[in-house]
Parts: structure tokens; sequence; C-alpha cells
């Protein structure tokens, strides 16, 4: 799926009812996105089953991943803000419980929330940056 299909928006500041959050628009054909987060068994893949990275380029945007964590296989990449994503960890980072929420929704209005806990942001070489990633303490890396 190509990059333009998505819009991205980030809410880093987390409100007494919200989690800061990612809202994804995608305007591309229904029918692929749905075929990517769909389960073998024909479900949905959920907030378990869903991985979040960020990779830095060396321009200001960077790329925003959601890959199906069961597979290894990318749903989509979509373009970010790199300083929204700093402001996204930093947020959630400072909560009690820290946690964000992705919100996806598609072309034909249908939205799907994951609530999720880890967000791995690499650099441009592919070297994970522990210290501006979201990494909850029971994870080993």
């Amino acid at each position: 799926m190509r990059r333009d299909y998505f819009t991205v928006d980030i809410q880093a500041s987390a409100t007494d009812n919200d989690d800061p959050t990612v809202a994804i628009v995608y305007d591309g054909p229904t029918g692929e996105l749905r075929e990517r987060l769909s389960k073998v068994d024909g479900g949905t893949l959920d907030g378990e089953e869903i991985d979040v990275t960020f990779r830095r380029q060396p321009e200001s945007d960077g790329v925003l991943s959601l890959t199906n964590r069961l597979t290894g296989e990318y749903v989509f990449e979509a373009t970010a803000p790199t300083a929204d994503i700093d402001a996204l960890v930093s947020a959630a980072d400072a909560q009690e419980d820290p946690q964000f929420t992705v919100r996806l929704t598609d072309g034909e209005g249908e939205s799907r929330t994951y609530e999720l806990r880890t967000l791995l942001v690499y650099d441009h070489d592919g070297s994970l940056l522990r210290g501006q990633s979201l990494i909850p303490g029971s994870v080993e890396l």
C-alpha cells in the first residue's frame, strides 16, 4: 500500500479520558487494508497482535509502521513527523500507566482502536533508540 494513502494525526497530550493518540486515516482501496488486518481464522488483528515502530529519517519526517506481530509482515507504513512521535512517547511515558492509542479509520469510515504500550523508535540506520522509545519494564529486548 502506498504511504500517500495514509494521513497521520498525532495528539500527544493525554487528557483525563484519553491516552495520547495516533489517528490514522486510510483513503486507499478498503479491501487491501482489511485483508492485511485479517487473521487466518477470519478475525481482525487486535492490539496484542500489532507492533508499532517508527524509523527516523535524516529529514524531519520518519516512517511509522504497523506490523503483524505473529507473521512479521507489514500491515502498512505511513509518513509521520518525528517531533510528533517524540511528543507522543514523552506524554505516554509521563503517565502512571504508560500507553497510547492507535485509531485506524478506513475509507468507508470504519474504525479500529488499538491500546498499546510499546512504540519502538529506530534511527535511520536501523539501530534501536531505547531512550526515545516507549518500552514497558516487563519487556526484554
